[in-house]
């Protein structure tokens, strides 16, 4: 499929042939070596330290659901990057939060919004959520040989059901191990602890405004924790990333938004640091 510069200008016939609408399928066929899982790693004396991706939560709402993500990318114990960008809109309606190996992750992150929209191209309709839940499935289970080799890649992943009319989040393991997750999740390094805050302060009847702060919340105590998670960095001006997927699409907020709701934040851990208390009974 290389370019020849005696050629007429027509694609090569393997673009212009009937076949599968997974572009990652048409990849492994006609240039397999692109594929991130089909690399061959170079050899490496001692050890090897890649920057890594930590925390990223989930949480739905009746209108949709929320999925956010810290800043911090570590090397070791050494901080990569105070900004870096962990979510991303896989399509209109959905959004893939990464958790893992930084540089893989990306790029799978853009290999699958194009394996999304190449399915739309090819199709003339979208994968449903679940459609598309399995399609990431199959791309981390195509980088299990790497992962095996500590460059695991384990994302979350969410969006809005047209069908059913409602948010839904999916998790993954380093096999491409897919979980349904019901009313909130998270992922990476400080997964644990956002988890906590989650399940205490979680419940079905949370606005929208109500989620994104909960989400802010959880990435702060997971921060707290974990030495690998960023909080709000208020010198800096690095809030964490906070997306809203609802029937009207993905929409990221604007750092003006995310600043908002994380200076309140930090502005009530100064009176109570443990964060807001849950009712025992």
């Amino acid at each position: 499929m290389e370019a020849n510069p005696r050629s007429t200008g027509r694609l090569p016939a393997a673009f212009l042939t009937p076949g599968s609408s997974s572009f990652v399928d048409f990849l492994g066929e006609h240039q397999p070596d692109m594929l991130p899982a089909n690399r061959q790693l170079p050899p490496v004396k001692g050890a090897f330290e890649a920057p890594h991706g930590t925390t990223i939560v989930a949480v739905t709402f009746p209108g949709g659901v929320v999925l956010a993500g810290d800043r911090r990318a570590t090397m070791g114990n050494m901080i990569a990057s105070r900004d870096m960008e962990k979510v991303f809109p896989a399509d209109e309606y959905s959004a893939v939060g990464i958790a893992g190996t930084a540089g893989l992750a990306v790029e799978m992150v853009k290999l699958f919004q194009l394996e999304l929209e190449h399915f739309e191209k090819v199709e003339g309709a979208q994968l449903s959520l679940e459609g598309k839940a399995n399609r990431l499935s199959t791309m981390i289970r195509s980088n299990l040989a790497m992962a095996m080799q500590g460059l695991a890649v384990v994302p979350l992943f969410a969006g809005f059901d047209l069908d059913r009319e409602r948010g839904r989040i999916f998790s993954y393991d380093v096999t491409g191990g897919r979980t349904e997750e019901q009313g909130f999740a998270a992922t990476g390094s400080g997964s644990i602890f956002a988890r906590g805050a989650l399940k205490k302060l979680f419940h079905d009847g949370l606005s929208e405004q109500d989620a994104t702060t909960l989400v802010v919340q959880a990435l702060y105590d997971a921060a707290d924790d974990d030495s690998a998670t960023g909080g709000p960095d208020v010198a800096r001006r690095i809030y964490p990333i906070v997306t809203v997927i609802t029937d009207e699409g993905f929409r990221r907020l604007s750092e003006e938004e995310s600043s908002a709701i994380a200076r309140a934040v930090v502005e009530h851990r100064l009176e109570r640091p443990d964060g807001p208390r849950a009712a025992l009974l």
